[in-house]
Parts: C-alpha cells; structure tokens; sequence
C-alpha cells in the first residue's frame, strides 16, 4: 500500500512559473521510486504507472529519485523519458558500473539530476551526463552555494536550489545565478509591517467576508460584484461550466443562489474570490489553494466530520491567503466570520480541524513519518489519504489548467 503514497514538490523557473514536480514516493526511508526486485517486468510497469502522471504534474516534467539498484537495474527504462527528470541520490556510489548505467540512460534519451550535490570531486565522472545539480539551501553554508553557482553556472548544467523556505532564501538564490527553486517560499507572505490589503484585492476579501456570514446578504454580494465586472464574469463562467453541472443556463447572482443553494454558491464565489486574489502571484499557489481544499473536503467524509466538510474546505483554501494578500493569518481571518474551529486550526491551535490541516501539510511534505503519528487521530484512515489526494489534485487541476 506504501507505493500509492506519492507527493510532489513544484520547482520553479525565475519567473515563478512551474518547470517540475518532484515526486516523493513512500517506499521506506527515502523517497525514491523502487520497483519490487522479484516482479516480472509487466507488474513493474504497473507499479510505475500505478500514480497518473498527467493529474500529478500535467504537462510538467517529473524529478523522480532513483537509488543505485533501481539504477543498475534499468528500471529508470521503464518510465517515459520525455516525461521525466532521473534524479540521482547522493547515496549512490559513482561506480564504473553505474556511470555507464547514466550513458546509458543519456544515450536513450533521459535526462540526469545529481541530488544535494555540494561539489565533491567523487562525482566528476558522472558530470558529462548530468544536466541539473540540485543544491541543499539549508544543509549548504552561503559560501559553498556560491562556490558551486561560481563553477558550475557558466558551463551548460542547469543549478536548481532545493528546500527554498523563504522569499529571502528564493532572492539570494537568484542572485547566485541559481535557474530553478524548489520549496514552499511561494506558500509564505513577504510581510510589510502595517501594510493594508492592496486596493484591487479589497473587493475580494470583502467578498469572503460576506460569503462567511451566516446569513448570506444577497444585496451586499450583489453590491460588491458590480464593483468587479471581470468578477462576475469569471462567477457565471464557472457556475455555467461542466464542473458545477447544471442543466440550465445562469445569468445572475441571485439566480446562481436559488438554484445552487447557499452551500455551493459560498463555496463557488469562495474559489472565484480566492482566484482572483492570486492574480499578481505564483500560478502554483492557487493550484496549492484548491489542492488543499478539495483534499480537506475529501478526507472529512472518511473521517466522520462530514458535516464540517464544508468549512475544511473553506480551510484548505484559507490556508494561503497570508501569502496572497502578505498579511499574518490571524490578521486576515480576524476580518472574517469563519468558524471557530477553523480560526483556531489555521492561526496554529490544536483541535480536529487542526488535525486535518496537520495531515495535509505531511502529506504535501513527504513527512511520512509525521503523516503516520498524526493518522492516530483517525484510525484506519491513513491509507486512503493518497486516494483523497490524487482525487483532489484532479479537482484542481480541471480548475487551473
């Protein structure tokens, strides 16, 4: 069952537009993929294609790990090499044998990573076949980083820092000449002390504020979106997409309400809104916003909070307005009458909610480890949670292509 558990990780270009996933596979201590030694090579075949490759990454390339058997094996043959990114594990020895296994990889047309490279001449060898170094940005002191980015820059190998947490740690890496950035700095808000709410994005918090009042106010929304026109646009677009399914055609706001009820017209204006407040932002981010929400949504009904199902979205989606509006959350949600629960679990407490958000972030992460002790609080649960992922990965991505 571990081998269903896959995360992925976005790396980024200069201009924040994704280039790659890196997926993360639960098969042991790493993260590797790791076909079964014993299997006749059509069940290896399955077990590569046993994650979707289009709804994990779409039309992106795959960095996938590959230790030093999977190597020597040629299982890295049997995934698609147009599709995929084979990135070597610092724990592989640089044999002979396994430096003719990457020409051989090359020859066929693949293309080579070397993984938490930090410029140690054992991998020299292998450096004619490799076209990205991945280096560490928190294991690797400022001056070995510059060192590397000096050497390497100017020769063809593409350098991409990894485990990029801030947006001070994305500039210094840019600085350096580094191509690519891997971490979760575009989930984090760039914080100006005092700063108020951008005016064009005003009307879109305010929008979630009305959505998250008991009791809807149909000629406040009406109000706030005829300040919006491109708003309400991107509004009957959705509800008149194949994604909400409606056998008529909706021209207005208070007609979306009557026929989609309070429930799903807070939840689609809750997504329109937060789409347009990415606009200035990381693609991805929006991406990740819909990804946690559908995930949340996904999981309540497998653990028996169902009827909460509603505002766990709503958390998902909440989880990144930080980053979207660079406030502090509990700033953001002090403006907006969104749950208790909800409130507590986002600003860091700890309740089911928060419970719910912790296995998400494990998740997202490859904390597998971290994901197994916080699945006690739903017993038997934990394997469905790639399930749930893969399913909202897809939600989202028929939302942002």
């Amino acid at each position: 069952m571990y081998e269903r558990f896959i995360a992925r990780q976005p790396i980024f270009d200069a201009r924040l537009k994704v280039f790659a996933y890196e997926l993360l596979f639960r098969s042991g201590p790493q993260n590797i993929f790791q076909p079964r030694k014993e299997a006749s090579s059509s069940v290896i075949v399955d077990s590569s294609t046993l994650f979707d490759l289009q709804t994990l990454t779409g039309h992106s390339r795959a960095f996938i790990n590959v230790d030093e058997p999977a190597l020597l094996r040629g299982a890295a043959h049997l995934l698609p090499p147009q599709r995929v990114v084979i990135e070597i594990l610092e724990t592989v020895d640089p044999t002979p044998e396994v430096v003719q296994a990457c020409a051989d990889l090359c020859a066929a047309g693949y293309t080579l990573a070397l993984d938490d490279f930090a410029g140690d001449p054992k991998w020299d060898p292998l450096l004619p076949y490799v076209k990205f170094l991945k280096v560490d940005f928190r294991a690797s002191d400022p001056e070995k980083c510059r060192e590397i980015a000096r050497r390497f820059r100017s020769n063809g190998v593409q350098l991409v820092a990894e485990k990029v947490e801030t947006q001070a740690d994305m500039k210094r890496a840019r600085s350096l000449g580094f191509a690519y950035f891997q971490g979760f700095f575009f989930c984090k808000p760039m914080m100006v002390e005092g700063r108020d709410i951008p005016g064009n994005k005003l009307t879109y918090f305010q929008l979630l504020k009305a959505i998250s009042e008991p009791v809807l106010s149909y000629s406040q929304i009406e109000e706030l979106l005829k300040h919006e026109p491109a708003l309400v646009y991107k509004l009957l677009r959705y509800m008149n997409s194949p994604l909400v399914g409606l056998r008529v055609e909706i021209h207005g706001v208070r007609e979306a309400i009557a026929l989609l009820g309070d429930k799903e017209f807070r939840r689609w204006v809750s997504v329109v809104a937060v789409v347009a407040m990415s606009s200035d932002k990381p693609p991805e981010i929006i991406r990740t916003a819909l990804t946690r929400g559908y995930f949340c949504e996904e999981l309540s009904h497998l653990i028996g909070m169902s009827a909460e199902s509603s505002d766990l979205f709503l958390m998902g989606l909440l989880s990144v307005t930080d980053a979207l509006l660079d406030r502090p959350i509990e700033s953001i949600l002090a403006g907006i009458p969104v749950s208790e629960e909800l409130r507590v679990a986002l600003c860091g407490g700890s309740n089911r909610f928060r419970n719910v958000y912790d296995a998400l972030l494990a998740y997202e992460r490859a904390d597998w480890s971290g994901l197994s002790s916080i699945a006690h609080h739903f017993p038997t649960v934990e394997e469905q949670v790639p399930i749930c992922y893969l399913a909202a990965a897809g939600r989202a991505g028929e939302i942002v292509a």
